[in-house]
C-alpha cells in the first residue's frame, strides 16, 4: 500500500510519515498544496493524509481538484 502525507508542519509531517512507514507502508510526502496536488495527480496512492490549511493551495481545493 502506498500513502501520501500532505502536511506543511515539518515535525508533524515527519511524525506521520514515520508512523505510516513503521506500519509497513510506502510513504511519499509533500509540504504544500501544489506539491501534494501534483503528486496525487501523477502517482497512484491507496490513501492520503491531507491537511486542510496548506500554503499555496488549501487541502479542500486539492481534494476538489482530485475529484474532478
Amino acid at each position: 500500500m502506498r500513502v501520501l502525507v500532505v502536511e506543511d508542519d515539518p515535525d508533524l509531517n515527519r511524525q506521520l510519515s514515520n508512523a505510516v512507514k513503521e506500519a509497513g507502508y510506502a510513504v511519499d510526502s509533500a509540504t504544500d498544496g501544489e506539491e501534494g496536488h501534483y503528486l496525487g495527480d501523477t502517482e497512484p496512492y491507496d490513501a492520503v493524509i491531507l491537511d486542510i490549511g496548506l500554503p499555496l493551495k488549501d487541502g479542500i481545493s486539492v481534494l476538489e481538484d482530485w475529484r474532478r
